[in-house]
């Protein structure tokens, strides 16, 4: 999944930035609050972290923007601002959360995933498509007749990106944008060696090549 990061504090946007990538998100990471709004439309995001105290727009005029266009993507404000006037404000405006500064990483994860589910309508946690499973908390993956298997980052991202959306082919710059973020090297052929290497791990029939298209799992399984 595809993260935009809108946080000026250096120290801060490079530990989220890390963690995200160790989450298996591909992150874009912006440091004011004109280019998160220029970033924000003009690419399609999964989830937006919005800083509030930005230079050049402030979080909130950047958040006011989206909604008045009518974006509905995830956003999850990052702030120091603890008064609970700033929390109601945020929420009231169209944030999907409100996680304060300082907070643990594991927490964000967790407050994103909580997030992207109710996105995507889904009560549960796991990702399934009625045959193939994938745990977004311990990045497990099973398969019928198969035990539980880790899976590497970017498998990880790979077939969450595929199990989001069941039946739905995804084409290669699809998955490119799940899997990489600004200024990553986009590997030759990266996309036919995880997808190999995913049904190494889980059965040969779990990914579909639909020819001249991309890769799709079926939606009934």
């Amino acid at each position: 999944m595809r993260v935009l990061l809108v946080e000026d504090d250096p120290m801060i946007g490079a530990a989220v930035q890390d963690a995200l990538k160790e989450a298996a998100y591909a992150v874009d990471w912006v440091k004011d609050g004109l280019a998160a709004n220029t970033a924000a439309t003009t690419h399609p995001y999964d989830l937006i972290l919005l800083d509030l105290g930005l230079p050049g727009k402030d979080g909130y005029d950047v958040l006011h923007a989206l909604r008045a266009h009518g974006d509905p993507v995830p956003i999850l404000i990052l702030t120091a601002r603890d008064a609970l006037s700033d929390r109601l404000l945020g929420l009231d405006s169209g944030a999907d959360d409100y996680i304060l500064k300082p907070f643990d990483m594991e927490e964000l994860l967790a407050r994103m995933r909580a997030v992207l589910r109710r996105k995507e309508g889904k009560g549960a946690p796991i990702l399934t498509n009625g045959s193939v499973s994938l745990d977004p908390v311990t990045r497990e993956a099973a398969a019928p007749g198969r035990a539980p298997v880790r899976l590497t980052a970017r498998e990880f991202a790979l077939l969450r990106a595929l199990l989001a959306r069941p039946g739905a082919i995804l084409s290669r710059s699809n998955l490119e944008d799940h899997i990489y973020g600004w200024g990553e090297a986009v590997e030759s052929n990266a996309i036919e060696y995880i997808i190999h290497s995913l049904r190494k791990k889980l059965g040969s029939n779990v990914i579909e090549n639909v020819r001249g298209l991309g890769w799709m799992v079926s939606k009934s399984g």
